[in-house]
């Protein structure tokens, strides 16, 4: 007597049973069948809840280009230069005892008055008649680490108004250090004279300055081997800082 096979269960209905119970396992809220919530949304912060480093700075690199000075704000004899003079290794390049006497020559040679952070934009000129050079740089820091290293610039005709510098090869250089007069331009400002006496090598004298405006800084050295000329410095200050507040109400105005 044969028997009659058993049925077999269609395919589809397996699946109806396998999505139906995946769909009660869901609903039963299981903890793997749980969907996690959606983040709320982040809501966009006001430039005064940003913290100070969040802060876009006013200027861009293009603005601060701008703050530049020119060979036309200091006269004919200047031109763009043509690479940087002989004198910056012969005679900034040297050591001294006394620390603040040490960072000095290091600011001259490397021009970082400010410190860290690359400045956002520089430029140099030559005086083709007297044979000075001057370097200037527009930099962003805060106020007050703008102010403390104008303040420190200060104390130097005091702290190292004379001593003995010693270049790598050994030779000694004798350097004195005075205060320079600025113009009243930016929020604040300082300046100091420096000369150096490289005996038979040449007789340098370089001055250094900056001036702040907000959270901004212009800074230069003016250096020659013949006797500098005053109003180079002088206007490079005054007319930088022209510049840089120029530069920084347009910044303003595009924020």
């Amino acid at each position: 007597m044969r028997h009659a096979p058993a049925a077999r269960t269609p395919l589809a209905a397996v699946l109806s049973a396998v999505l139906a119970l995946t769909a009660a396992a869901c609903a039963g809220g299981g903890g793997t069948g749980v969907r996690p919530a959606a983040p709320a949304p982040t809501e966009p912060r006001s430039p005064a809840a940003l913290t100070p480093a969040e802060v876009p700075p006013v200027l861009s690199r293009g603005q601060a280009r701008a703050a530049l000075i020119t060979e036309d704000d200091l006269g004919e004899a200047w031109e763009p230069t043509r690479g940087a003079a002989t004198w910056r290794d012969e005679l900034l390049k040297a050591t001294a005892e006394r620390p603040d006497c040490h960072r000095l020559l290091d600011v001259l040679y490397t021009e970082d008055l400010f410190g860290t952070g690359a400045p956002r934009a520089t430029t140099a000129l030559d005086d083709a008649d007297g044979g000075a050079q001057l370097h200037y740089r527009v930099t962003s820091h805060r106020a007050a680490d703008l102010d403390r290293t104008l303040a420190w610039l200060a104390t130097l005709p005091d702290t190292c108004g004379r001593f003995t510098a010693r270049a790598p090869e050994g030779a000694v250089r004798d350097v004195r250090v005075g205060a320079l007069e600025l113009p009243g331009a930016g929020e604040a400002r300082q300046g100091v004279r420096v000369t150096v006496d490289g005996g038979d090598a040449a007789f340098l004298t370089v001055d250094l300055a900056a001036v702040r405006v907000g959270d901004d800084a212009v800074s230069l050295t003016n250096g020659t081997l013949a006797e500098p000329a005053d109003d180079a410095t002088w206007t490079a200050a005054d007319t930088g800082a022209r510049h840089l507040t120029e530069a920084r109400r347009l910044g303003r105005a595009q924020v």
